[in-house]
C-alpha cells in the first residue's frame, strides 16, 4: 500500500486516544498531519486535522477534558497543532487555547535547576519525554509573541536536562528523580538505570524541532553541538537492518527487539536536521543516510498489509514510563522496559512515521 493511502486511512479510523480529551496522544497524530500538509499542500490532511481538533478548541479556546491544574506536561504538546491552525484561518479560538496552554507553564513546577517536573504526580522528576512535551510548544509560543526569556529558559532546561541524565556514552537515562526517592533512581545521581529508545526519540524530536527555528547564535551553538553529538551517536547505534533497539544501551540483551515508534522518531529527526541544515556533525551525509535507511526499513518492513486493503504498523512499544502506575511500580531496568505490552498501529509511531515520511517528501523537492 502507498504509504499516503496508509495515512489517510489511518486517520479516518482514528478515534481520539483518550475519549475525546486533549491529550499528547492525539497531538503526536496532529503534528503528522500538519507535516503532511505542509510536505504535500494537498487539503486532506488539513481537512482530518480540523475534523480532530476541532471538536475539541471551544469558541473561547478552552480545550476538551483539559485542566491546567494538574500540571502534567503532557498536556503542552497537542497545542503545537494550534500555532498552525491559526495561521490558516481567522478563527481567535486557536490562538486563545494556546494562551491557556502557556498559562500552564507560568505556573508550572520546577526542579531547583528551573525544569519543570513531569507531572504534579511526578513530583521533583524530570523526564526525556517533557522535553518535547514542552520546549518545543514555548519557544515558538515565545517567538509569536516576542518573549525572549521563554527562549533563554527553554534553552537552559535543555542544557539542565541533558547535563542531569547523560550517560556518558552519547546517550541520555529515561528520567531523573532530583529528590531522589523514586526506588528507580540512582541514590547518587538521581538517573533511572537505562536507556529506553522512544525517550531518546523524544528527546532527538525536541532538540531538533526546536533548533530549526531558532536563529544560528552563539546562544544555542552549545546546544547544537550537543545535538549534532546525538544524531552522530545514534548513527552508531542503528542496527544493519535500518532500525533501534527497544533498550538501546543493552542491545545484546535477551529479547530486546527492534522498535517502530523510536525508530520513526530517530528516522525524523535525522531527516529533519539534515533537510534544513542543522548539523555540525563530522560527515553530515551519514546522517541523512540514516534516516532514509530507517524510513525505508519501516515502510518495507513494519507496514504490514493485512491482505483485506488495510495496513497497520507493527511492533510498537505501547508505553514505558517509571514509578508507579495501575498498580505497578517501572522500576526503569532493561527488563522493565521488555515488559511492556507491544501493539500495531499507536499512534505514538504512526505521527512520527508521518513525520519523517513528510521530512523525506521535503527533502527531494
Amino acid at each position: 500500500m502507498n504509504p499516503t493511502d496508509y495515512f489517510d486511512q489511518f486517520a479516518h479510523r482514528y478515534r481520539p486516544y483518550k475519549g475525546g480529551n486533549w491529550c499528547y496522544e492525539d497531538g503526536c497524530l496532529y503534528r503528522g498531519l500538519q507535516l503532511l500538509f505542509e510536505a504535500t499542500g494537498e487539503n486532506r490532511w488539513n481537512d482530518h486535522l480540523h475534523r480532530l481538533t476541532d471538536r475539541q478548541v471551544a469558541a473561547d479556546g478552552t480545550l476538551l477534558g483539559y485542566d491546567p491544574a494538574e500540571y502534567n506536561i503532557d498536556h503542552i504538546l497537542a497545542g503545537r497543532s494550534l500555532f498552525a491552525l491559526a495561521k490558516n484561518t481567522s478563527d481567535n479560538r486557536y490562538l486563545a487555547a494556546v494562551e491557556h496552554l502557556a498559562g500552564q507553564l507560568e505556573s508550572h513546577p520546577r526542579i531547583p535547576a528551573g525544569n519543570y517536573w513531569h507531572k504534579k504526580r511526578y513530583p521533583h522528576q524530570v523526564w526525556l519525554d517533557g522535553l518535547y512535551m514542552g520546549l518545543p510548544f514555548q519557544i515558538e509560543y515565545a517567538l509569536m509573541r516576542g518573549k525572549p526569556a521563554l527562549i533563554a529558559d527553554a534553552l537552559q532546561q535543555f542544557s539542565t536536562a541533558l547535563a542531569l541524565t547523560g550517560t556518558g556514552d552519547g546517550l541520555y537515562a529515561h528520567g531523573y528523580d532530583d529528590s531522589r526517592r523514586q526506588r528507580w533512581a540512582d541514590p547518587s545521581t538521581g538517573k533511572s538505570p537505562a536507556v529506553w529508545a522512544r525517550a531518546v526519540g523524544w528527546l532527538a524530536m525536541a532538540l531538533v524541532d526546536s533548533l530549526v527555528i531558532l536563529p544560528k547564535d552563539e546562544a544555542t551553538a552549545s546546544l547544537r553541538l550537543r545535538t549534532s553529538r546525538l544524531l552522530e551517536k545514534l548513527v552508531a547505534v542503528q542496527t544493519p537492518t535500518g532500525l533501534w533497539m527497544q533498550v538501546l544501551d543493552w542491545p545484546n540483551l535477551e529479547n530486546n527487539y527492534e522498535e517502530s515508534s523510536a525508530s520513526a522518531m530517530f528516522a525524523y529527526a535525522l531527516l529533519r536536521s539534515a533537510r534544513l541544515g542543522l548539523i555540525e556533525a563530522d560527515r553530515p551525509q551519514d546522517i541523512a543516510a540514516a534516516g532514509r535507511r530507517a524510513l525505508g526499513a519501516l515502510l518495507s518492513e513494519r507496514v504490514v498489509d493485512d491482505g483485506e486493503g488495510s495496513a497497520y504498523l507493527t511492533a510498537i512499544v505501547e508505553v514505558a514510563g517509571l514509578g508507579g502506575f495501575e498498580g505497578r511500580y517501572r522500576d526503569g531496568t532493561p527488563s522493565y522496559y521488555l515488559s511492556e505490552p507491544v501493539v500495531v498501529d499507536d499512534v505514538k509511531g504512526v505521527g512520527p512515521l508521518m513525520m519523517a515520511f513528510s521530512e523525506d517528501m521535503m527533502s527531494a523537492r
